[in-house]
């Protein structure tokens, strides 16, 4: 048995030994590693910024009111046409919204042009499915043109079209009838580009100019190139004179269209209306065959 005194000298040392590991023990074995923080090359983001960040942002999607602004609609027929996709860009460069009046056979041919003129905010019309004179066709057959594009454009885009534009801006009681039945207003313009005819950027640019009014509806084309071109300068002058460029949809008047409502008001009235669409034949859409 120890004696009292040596347990007494043996309690200090150990508890020593306890409060103090070895060098060794520490070394064989891994240090404590700390949580890292994610690393990151941006800068950091000051409230300031945040608060400039959040205004652009709100910008982007703060929808207009054209009843205390000045508005005005570009409207593109027959499409998508091949050059949809380089209109979509420019319209998105200068936050402007366009109605495209899409005919079936194209968004069969140009699918990914038509998801895009959805997914990025644009109103989507029908133009029926192939640009047939609907009053010198059965009442059968205009409701399948319509129908079909109808069906063509939700299969392709998830959303239907929400107006119809006859083409040639004809139409008859047999329309009317059958746009009510589609719960659909029927939307024509009140100003032409005549850009199918001319297909001259200089003409183009003056003829919408000259034809632009608040709440006005403008006739063009996705199918003709200078148009798509000319966009730029023409989306610049517009703002310029204190337009806001958006889908028909915002426009005065039309937020609360009926089926079977015509829009503009007095619009189906205007005998000169027919001439600002191609003449029999003078569509350059192009064959389906082309299609992106």
């Amino acid at each position: 048995m120890k004696s009292p005194a040596r347990m007494l000298l043996a309690v200090p040392c150990a508890l020593a030994l306890a409060a103090a590991p070895t060098t060794a023990w520490s070394a064989d074995q891994p240090k404590p590693t700390a949580t890292a923080k994610p690393t990151s090359t941006a800068k950091p983001t000051t409230t300031a910024a945040k608060t400039t960040d959040k205004a652009k942002s709100a910008a982007k999607v703060a929808p207009v009111d054209c009843v205390k602004v000045k508005c005005i609609a570009l409207t593109f027929d027959d499409g998508p046409g091949k050059y949809a996709d380089k209109l979509l860009d420019t319209l998105k460069k200068y936050k402007a919204k366009g109605t495209f009046f899409l005919e079936g056979q194209y968004v069969k041919s140009r699918p990914a042009f038509a998801k895009r003129m959805a997914a990025e905010g644009h109103d989507l019309g029908n133009h029926s499915y192939t640009h047939p004179h609907l009053r010198e066709v059965s009442e059968e057959k205009i409701r399948e043109e319509l129908t079909k594009t109808q069906e063509i454009v939700k299969q392709v885009t998830g959303k239907s079209p929400t107006m119809i534009r006859p083409p040639y801006g004809e139409m008859d009681d047999r329309v009317k009838a059958i746009a009510s039945e589609m719960s659909m207003p029927i939307v024509l313009w009140n100003g032409g580009s005549r850009d199918w005819a001319t297909k001259n950027e200089k003409a183009i640019y003056d003829e919408v100019l000259k034809n632009a009014k608040r709440d006005g509806v403008i006739l063009m084309h996705d199918w003709v190139e200078q148009t798509v071109k000319v966009m730029p300068k023409l989306l610049t002058a517009l703002q310029k004179q204190g337009y806001h460029v958006v889908a028909v949809s915002s426009l005065r008047g039309a937020k609360d269209l009926k089926a079977a409502d015509i829009y503009p008001v007095g619009s189906e009235k205007d005998e000169d209306l027919t001439g600002d669409t191609p003449a029999e034949g003078a569509e350059s859409a192009e064959s389906p065959a082309d299609g992106q």
